[in-house]
This record gives C-alpha cells, sequence and structure tokens, in this order.
C-alpha cells in the first residue's frame, strides 16, 4: 500500500521489482486488498502484452493512514 499511496498508480512489474517478492506472493496480497476495496485493478494490453495496472482506492488511502496514525502513537508511547 505503500508505494501506491506513493504514487498514482503501478503496474504488476513495477511492483514486482520494488518490493522484491515473487508472483505468487504479489498476486495473493494484491487480492486481499482489492477483495477489501483497498485498491483498484486496471488490466489492458500494451501491444501484445497484458498489463495489469493498480490504484489505491479512497477507502484504502483512509485505511492505510488509520495503520499509520495508530503505528505513530505506538511508537509515541501514546497507546499507554
Amino acid at each position: 500500500m505503500a508505494a501506491l499511496m506513493a504514487n498514482a498508480d503501478m503496474d504488476f512489474t513495477s511492483l514486482k521489482e520494488l518490493l522484491s517478492v515473487t508472483d505468487g506472493n504479489l498476486a495473493s496480497h494484491l487480492k486481499a486488498l482489492e477483495k477489501e476495496n483497498y485498491i483498484n485493478v486496471t488490466k489492458q494490453f500494451i501491444g501484445r502484452k497484458p498489463n495489469t495496472k493498480y490504484e489505491a482506492t479512497q477507502s484504502g488511502r483512509k485505511a492505510f493512514q488509520e495503520h499509520i496514525d495508530a503505528l505513530e502513537k505506538l511508537i509515541s508511547g501514546a497507546g499507554n
């Protein structure tokens, strides 16, 4: 999600290279995010090659920010 928060959208190959993960690992995480409506998936062809792009939804952005806020509270000790 962090990569999608910092970029308007990213394709599968770019995410895979950035995160240094396998196809299967990335695909399973992306499916989970899509199921929660945290990302939008757009499939197209560029020439004859399939290309899948991902972008964070508004609810995905909100959930990610809430996660970051909770981590910051935990780190600062405000959660005690």
